[in-house]
């Protein structure tokens, strides 16, 4: 196995482009696991860390630019404001050990259902920056997942930034687990509030082969003029929907039944608490 080190984005992506086998390493915590377990043995691994361009994040326009090696700790420090579903997803990832070194960008690399970070950005609708020697690409998060573990990434592309918009509104993370800390979820949900355009975004994570989004959930009419609760029967509505939407399977953390009827919890909890802040904001 080759081991080369890029020393900035141009370096990397010229590699890239003569490797494209090439795995990308930056934190390590998907890849090392697979080598450790000898479920993995790439010819090259192309490590990220010394890119300084990808440690970077940005604002401007109303957008958070998110280089894809900043890592979740960070994200948790630094953008909890302007970002607060993706930094609840942040704070759920692994142990400080982990967060200190995982980032979003190896999450979208290693393109799994169940990535923390998938569900957030799905109800942003986030843009995936992606570049290669042949110039930058952007895909919306709803099109990068295409099969469990497989993505619109070309073989020599990386991924160098995920676009989200910032202060967009009220948002929430929820996920479930078989214990509260470092544990793959069983399933996840998250839900964001843009009070400006009246709209719900969603994300479902670990209930489907790709992150998925609940798109009847999201065409439930809201009454954003009022200062009540949200109506039971409209959560429980909200909830079933989401549930629907999912495409789970039995494995050794859930069954599909479990997934589906979690989900519906989760999305009720998470909008009813997602319109309190929005009702908290108004007063």
């Amino acid at each position: 196995m080759d081991f080369v080190r890029a020393g900035d984005l141009a370096e990397a992506l010229a590699i890239k482009a003569k490797r494209p086998d090439a795995v990308p390493i930056a934190g390590g915590t998907d890849v090392m696991v697979e080598l450790n377990f000898d479920r993995r043995r790439p010819a090259t691994l192309l490590d990220l860390t010394a890119v300084a361009e990808l440690a970077e994040w940005s604002r401007a326009d109303g957008r958070i630019r998110l280089g894809a090696g900043v890592p979740y700790a960070r994200i948790v420090a630094e953008l909890a404001g302007p970002l607060p579903g993706l930094a609840m997803a942040s704070r759920t990832v692994g142990s400080p050990q982990i967060r200190n070194r995982g980032t979003v960008g190896g999450n979208l690399g290693s393109a799994s259902p169940a990535g923390d970070a998938h569900p957030p950005l799905l109800a942003l609708d986030a843009t995936i920056e992606v570049a290669s020697v042949r110039g930058v690409r952007r895909v919306p998060a709803r099109e990068f997942f295409l099969a469990p573990k497989r993505s619109a990434l070309a073989p020599e592309e990386l991924v160098t930034a995920v676009l989200l918009p910032a202060d967009a509104g009220p948002q929430q993370f929820a996920k479930v687990g078989t214990r509260n800390a470092m544990v793959i979820a069983v399933c996840s949900f998250a839900v964001a509030l843009d009070a400006a355009a009246r709209t719900i975004g969603t994300g479902i994570g670990s209930a489907g082969p790709t992150p998925l989004r609940a798109v009847a959930a999201e065409a439930i009419e809201l009454p954003w003029d009022s200062a009540d609760p949200l109506p039971p029967a409209l959560l429980r509505e909200f909830g079933e929907l989401v549930g629907a939407a999912a495409s789970p399977i039995d494995d050794v953390r859930g069954t599909a039944a479990y997934r589906r009827h979690a989900l519906a919890v989760l999305a009720r909890r998470t909008l009813g608490w997602a319109w309190d802040d929005y009702l908290a904001g108004r007063r």
